[in-house]
C-alpha cells in the first residue's frame, strides 16, 4: 500500500457532534397512564404543541387517552378517554394543520376524526366528526399530507393503500399494487411521493393520485419488518430491516435506482423493530429499536457514505413507543432540535426526552434553527388532487412569523376536466370493495327458473330503482343521486304499470267476449 493509499481518520466536523438526551424529571412525566400492550409495530402515542394522545389498555374495544401537554403528573383512573371505535387501535395521529383534530385507526376497520376542545376531555368522547370506511380489514397505519389540507393516507391488512379527502369523507384513489403485508409507509417533503416497505422485502416508490410504481427493488432480506423514511430532498431514502442473518440494519437507497443500495451498515443483533425519525431542518436522522432502551443519531450529508454516527442517548428502561413533537413546539432557550415522548414498556410512563446542543449562550441560534414548517397548509385538497405540488409553508422559530413562498400557479380550466383512466378504474376498484356480499340460499333449480316471480320479489321494486339509478348516469347527463330523483322515477314506473295493467284487463274482456261469440255460434249449429 502506497502513501497515498492511506487514509487519514480524524474527527470530523459537526455542530450536532456534542448533541445528547436529557429525560425529564419525574413531575415533568406523564404517570399513570395504563399503555396498550397491543403487539402492533406502531408507535402509540401523537404529540402536537397543545396536546399528548396515549393509546390504552381496556377491556373491550379501543380507546385512548388525551391529555393537555402542560399538565404532567399522576394521571387520574377515571380520566375521560376517546372510546368510539369498537376495536383496540392502532394507530393515531394529530392533524398538522389543527391542533385540535386527531385521526386514529382502528381494528374495527374503520378510520375516525376526533376534535378535541381546547380546554381538553371533561367526559368521554364517543361522537366523532367524521368516520372513514373502505377497508375490509384492520386499518394499521395512517399518515397525513404534509403540505396538503384534508388529504389522509391509510395503509390496511386487506394490501391497500387508501388515499382520503377528509373533508368529503371519501377515498379518491386506491393503490392495491402490494401483494401482501405492507410495513410502514413514508412521505416525501412535497406530499408527491410515497414510500412503501413490504413482506414481499421490496421497497416501492408510488406517485399516489395515480397508484404508478416510480421505482422498485429489494431492500432487507430478513423476516422480520423493515420500515422507509425519505431523507431530505435529495431523492435518497433511509430504510431499516434485518438480514439473512437477522443483524439489524439500515440502507441508504437513490428513489430513482433501486436496484442496489447506496450505502448499508449493521446496527446490532438485538430483536426489535428499528423505526427511524428524520429531522428535515437539522438533517439528523433518530434510530429506536423496539423494546431498546437507547436511542441512536445520525448526520445525514451529501457525500458517502451520507450517514455518519453522531452519539447515542442510553437509558435501561425499554421504549413501547415513541412520540414526536413537532418542530413549533420545541425550546429553542435550552437548543432543543427534537423531543421524543417515550412510554415505557415496563411501567405506566410517558417520559420527555430532549436532543439538545450544547452552548453557552441561551440566545437564538440561527445555525441549528432553520425556518420550519408551519401549520398552514400549502395546497387544498382539490388543488392537490388536480396535480399541484408544493413544499411547506415556513415558520420563524425566533419570530414565529410565516415564511412567503411561492404557491404553485393553478391550471387553467379551458375546457371540461377529463379524469385519466386510472382514476376511473380506482373508482370502479373502490365502488365495488364498497359493496356488500350478500350471499344467495336459494335452491339451484329455482335460481335458474326464468318464469319465476313472487310477491316478495313484487315488494322490492323500489330497492331496485335505487341499486339501478343511485350512482347511474342518465341519458340525458344528469346524475340522479337525489331522493326527489327516485321518488320520481318510481311514479313514472307505477304509472306504467298501472297502464300495462288497464291494458291486459282489456285484453281479457276482449277474449272472453270473444269466447262467448263463439260459444253462440256453436250453440246455433
Amino acid at each position: 500500500m502506497t502513501n497515498s493509499q492511506v487514509w487519514f481518520r480524524g474527527v470530523r466536523s459537526s455542530k450536532f457532534r456534542h448533541v445528547y438526551g436529557e429525560p425529564a424529571k419525574r413531575d415533568k412525566c406523564y404517570d399513570n397512564v395504563n399503555v396498550t400492550k397491543n403487539a402492533h409495530d406502531s408507535q402509540f402515542c401523537a404529540v402536537n404543541p397543545k396536546f399528548i394522545a396515549i393509546v390504552t389498555e381496556v377491556a373491550g374495544g379501543g380507546a385512548f387517552v388525551v391529555i393537555p401537554i402542560d399538565c404532567t403528573g399522576r394521571l387520574d383512573f377515571n380520566a375521560s378517554k376517546i372510546t368510539g371505535h369498537k376495536g383496540p387501535v392502532l394507530d393515531i395521529k394529530w392533524n398538522p394543520f389543527n391542533d385540535n383534530v386527531i385521526a386514529s385507526a382502528s381494528d374495527d376497520c374503520t378510520i375516525k376524526l376526533w376534535h378535541i376542545p381546547d380546554s381538553g376531555l371533561s367526559y368521554h368522547l364517543t361522537d366523532w366528526i367524521a368516520e372513514l370506511q373502505g377497508h375490509k380489514r384492520r386499518v394499521s397505519y395512517i399518515e397525513w399530507h404534509p403540505t396538503a389540507e384534508n388529504i389522509l393516507f391509510s395503509v390496511g391488512f386487506d394490501h391497500m393503500i387508501l388515499v382520503w379527502n377528509v373533508e368529503k369523507g371519501e377515498a379518491i384513489n386506491v393503490i392495491d399494487c402490494h401483494p401482501d403485508v405492507i410495513y410502514s409507509l413514508a412521505i416525501n417533503r412535497d406530499g408527491s411521493l410515497i414510500a412503501t416497505t413490504c413482506k414481499d422485502k421490496k421497497l416501492r416508490i408510488i406517485e399516489p393520485r395515480s397508484g404508478i410504481i416510480k421505482s422498485i427493488g429489494f431492500c432487507h432480506m430478513g423476516s422480520k419488518a423493515s420500515k422507509v423514511t425519505f431523507l431530505g430532498t435529495s431523492g435518497r431514502l433511509l430504510t431499516t430491516g434485518f438480514s439473512r442473518h437477522s443483524d439489524r440494519q439500515y440502507a441508504v437507497w437513490d428513489q430513482n435506482d433501486l436496484s442496489k443500495e447506496l450505502y448499508s451498515d449493521t446496527v446490532d443483533s438485538s430483536s426489535g423493530v428499528v423505526f427511524p425519525f428524520y429531522d428535515f431542518d437539522t438533517n439528523v436522522v433518530f434510530l429506536a429499536g423496539r423494546g431498546d432502551g437507547n436511542i441512536r443519531y445520525y448526520e445525514v450529508t451529501e457525500e458517502y457514505p451520507y450517514v455518519h454516527f453522531l452519539n447515542q442517548f442510553l437509558s435501561g428502561f425499554p421504549q413501547r413507543g415513541l412520540g414526536v413533537m413537532p418542530k413549533r413546539g420545541l425550546n429553542t432557550s435550552i437548543c432543543e432540535i427534537f423531543r421524543f415522548y417515550k412510554l415505557h414498556a415496563t411501567k405506566g410512563i410517558c417520559e420527555p426526552i430532549s436532543m439538545i446542543v450544547p452552548r453557552k449562550s441561551d440566545q437564538f441560534h440561527d445555525d441549528i434553527y432553520p425556518h420550519t414548517a408551519s401549520s398552514k397548509p400549502a395546497l387544498t385538497a382539490h388543488e392537490w388532487i388536480r396535480g399541484c405540488n408544493s413544499m411547506p409553508i415556513l415558520v420563524s422559530m425566533k419570530t414565529g412569523d410565516n415564511i412567503q413562498i411561492q404557491m404553485p400557479k393553478k391550471p387553467k380550466l379551458t375546457s371540461p376536466v377529463i379524469e385519466p383512466p386510472a382514476m376511473n378504474n380506482n373508482k370502479k376498484k373502490f365502488a365495488f370493495l364498497s359493496t356488500e356480499t350478500i350471499p344467495d340460499y336459494r335452491p339451484k333449480d329455482l335460481i335458474n327458473e326464468k318464469n319465476l316471480k313472487t310477491n316478495t320479489n313484487q315488494t322490492t321494486k323500489f330497492q331496485e330503482l335505487q341499486q339501478i339509478f343511485g350512482h347511474v348516469e342518465v341519458s340525458n347527463g344528469e346524475n340522479v343521486n337525489t331522493d326527489n330523483d327516485l321518488r320520481s322515477l318510481f311514479k313514472q314506473q307505477a304509472e306504467e304499470l298501472r297502464k300495462m295493467k288497464k291494458l291486459l284487463a282489456q285484453k281479457d274482456r276482449k277474449i272472453k267476449e270473444l269466447e262467448e261469440v263463439v260459444k253462440k255460434l256453436q250453440n246455433k249449429n
